[in-house]
């Protein structure tokens, strides 16, 4: 399976909060990859040329964001931003030329919980405790998943 991500470029206390956050409450992908927002989810590997290619095309210029939001679906924890994610659905968009059976949402997966209600509470906190977070995407990156372990294939650095 394939996928693009974009890399968030945080402040040391905010990278160090999201790596924590991941780290607690989605202990097997914290492990496998750090924060990031995922743009192509799952493509298949017939798909690698074709998404080498759009990443090379890519014309976006490095773009802030900030993260004023932490929601939640279903168990699912979610750090959402507002600035920067008009940039972040346009890079979806140009990598994904086919519209998905869901409507693309830009976030940082946070974590899974056990029950609705503890996604809840656990939302507010963190909203409370870590809110704003600002931070920039500087470089997105084709990504490999094999079994447990994800490898690079491609990287692109916007603007350059």
């Amino acid at each position: 399976m394939l996928y693009v991500v974009a890399w968030p470029v945080l402040g040391e206390a905010d990278d160090t909060a999201l790596r924590r956050l991941r780290a607690q409450y989605h202990p097997q992908e914290a492990d496998l990859i750090g924060p990031h927002f995922t743009l192509v989810f799952g493509a298949a590997a017939e798909r690698e040329q074709e998404l080498r290619t759009t990443l090379q095309g890519v014309t976006q210029r490095p773009f802030w964001f900030m993260i004023d939001r932490i929601v939640r679906s279903d168990l699912y924890l979610y750090a959402e931003p507002s600035d920067g994610a008009a940039e972040l659905q346009s890079l979806h968009e140009t990598l994904n030329p086919a519209p998905g059976s869901e409507p693309f949402e830009p976030h940082i997966t946070l974590g899974r919980l056990r029950s609705a209600a503890e996604a809840e509470q656990v939302a507010r906190i963190v909203g409370r405790q870590n809110l704003p977070m600002t931070g920039r995407i500087e470089e997105l990156a084709l990504l490999r998943r094999a079994g447990d372990t994800l490898e690079t294939v491609a990287g692109i650095r916007l603007g350059a």
